[in-house]
């Protein structure tokens, strides 16, 4: 059986390491003004680089008393961390009382920390944002264990395997855009619509249970995977009843709870869903999980599958309601393919879909940061990075940079295609899933599901907006979610 390899002790030592930023002190600053710089901690170098080296020292500044940026994160995501990247270059420390952390921004900085070469950046900085929450969860992992962890799960995502699952998927949202969604012309609101389906279809592909027969997870197990990935934009950091972070790690055991009820039945029998093949998959030396390795696993994917799901659908469906022109592009794929069982394969041909997600994924990113921290001293685009230090990427602001994309603001699909194919212009213009050792794995899942679900929806519905020029606001505190829910008028065919 594969145990848990403990982390180095190196790694522990430095996250418990809180750097302490330096006032500035620039040639001819006059000793009072040093001492109010001082006082106000508004801007300050990092660290100083060692002596003799060419790095340069990461400037930063505090942001707000005691909330630092927190407040601008939050309402305005990608677009406050595109200003700081326009006014301060690719490398900026931003201070907070949650992560202070150095901001790599920028296509060249987002290549630098995901590739990862010399294996200068651990996951750990994930640990003080979703570490209760996800704790032993793929994404934080690192290096060697985090590749034989990859390795086993890869074996839940093979073609065959995904070929598999469609059917499942299929039959979950016909089932419930056939006898749950609205028959009339009126508002709807989406994003939570979308959320409970998505959830119901990883019951069925993920959990084996058909949709809707298990009570438990539509209502606890929601509610519990609601909880804990919102828990991470929290304030308070510490367990303290009944604020967020206490809720979190509360939902944490209540989903611990209902997954090791289950694992069992589990290992004793196989079956086609993703639990059944976790419990039971081996690498090519024998190597397989751990019930409490399962577990954390399932708690993980389930997170990550449905929610990215629905954060990229709720954006599909904006724009298609917003740009008629391109819904009927997508409803012409679907009548090629027809109304009858999909497979692998006829999904593919949704060349349009393809464009279209990309495109979502590209204006609004599900997880529109990374988190990472320094193993050891390095240097990030020739500056000085010490080891203990957090590190953001924000691949999400790359998606909007025009030096990358023509007029992205604006919503054209066309621009994935042949033969402007925008995103190729930098190897991380584009960068919706990660990249490098730790690019999503699940990806082709997630496409596989988007395409059946908004096929199976456009072959229903005309989709419209609530009312001209509407835009939703969002909350940027975890993946973005738009406040009201998405209202949207579903017009039947």
């Amino acid at each position: 059986m594969l145990t848990t390899i403990s982390t180095p002790h190196y790694l522990m030592d430095q996250a418990k390491r809180r750097l302490r930023p330096t006032p500035v002190t620039l040639p001819g600053m006059g000793a009072v003004e040093r001492r109010l710089n001082a006082k106000r901690w508004d801007e300050y170098v990092l660290a100083s680089p060692p002596a003799g080296s060419d790095l340069k020292p990461v400037m930063g500044d505090a942001g707000l008393p005691i909330l630092g940026h927190m407040i601008e994160i939050f309402r305005s995501g990608p677009d406050f961390v595109l200003d700081l990247y326009r006014k301060h270059g690719p490398v900026y420390h931003a201070d907070s009382p949650a992560l202070p952390a150095v901001l790599a921004l920028g296509p060249d900085a987002t290549q630098t920390v995901f590739s990862n070469r010399n294996k200068d950046y651990s996951q750990r900085a994930w640990d003080p944002v979703i570490g209760p929450f996800f704790e032993g969860g793929l994404m934080l992992l690192d290096f060697d264990e985090h590749m034989l962890h990859r390795r086993i799960m890869q074996q839940a995502f093979t073609r065959p395997r995904l070929a598999g699952y469609v059917s499942h998927i299929d039959a979950v949202a016909s089932q419930v855009l056939a006898n749950d969604w609205p028959a009339n012309d009126r508002r709807f609101l989406f994003h939570p619509s979308v959320k409970e389906l998505t959830l119901d279809i990883a019951s069925e592909v993920f959990m084996g249970h058909p949709a809707g027969t298990d009570r438990e997870l539509v209502t606890t197990v929601n509610r519990a995977f609601s909880v804990t990935t919102r828990a991470g934009n929290a304030i308070v950091r510490k367990p303290v009843p009944p604020l967020t972070w206490w809720r979190g790690i509360r939902a944490r055991k209540t989903l611990e709870s209902y997954f090791r009820a289950r694992i069992a039945e589990k290992r004793a029998a196989q079956s086609t869903d993703m639990f059944s093949v976790l419990c039971h998959s081996r690498d090519e030396d024998g190597a397989s999980f751990t019930d409490e390795q399962v577990i954390a696993h399932m708690i993980f994917v389930m997170m990550a599958a449905h929610d990215t799901s629905t954060s990229t659908m709720t954006t599909m469906a904006l724009q298609l309601a917003g740009n008629p022109e391109w819904q009927e592009r997508c409803r012409e794929d679907s009548a090629r393919i027809g109304d009858g069982p999909l497979d692998i394969d006829a999904l593919e041909s949704l060349t349009n879909y393809d464009l279209v997600i990309n495109e979502s994924l590209r204006m609004i990113t599900p997880l529109p940061m990374n988190f990472r921290q320094a193993v050891r001293d390095t240097d990030l685009l020739g500056h000085f990075i010490p080891a203990g230090t957090n590190v953001v990427v924000w691949p999400s602001i790359n998606h909007r940079l025009p030096e990358l994309w023509t007029d992205p603001e604006r919503f054209d699909p066309e621009r994935f295609s042949e033969p402007r194919s925008e995103h190729k212009r930098h190897r991380y213009a584009f960068a919706p899933f990660g990249g490098g050792a730790h690019k999503c794995i699940g990806m082709a899942f997630g496409k596989l599901e988007i395409k059946t679900v908004m096929h199976r929806l456009l072959s229903r519905y005309r989709l419209e907006l609530p009312h001209p020029g509407y835009r939703p606001v969002y909350d940027w505190g975890g993946m973005p979610v738009p406040v009201d829910g998405l209202p949207l008028v579903l017009r039947p065919l």
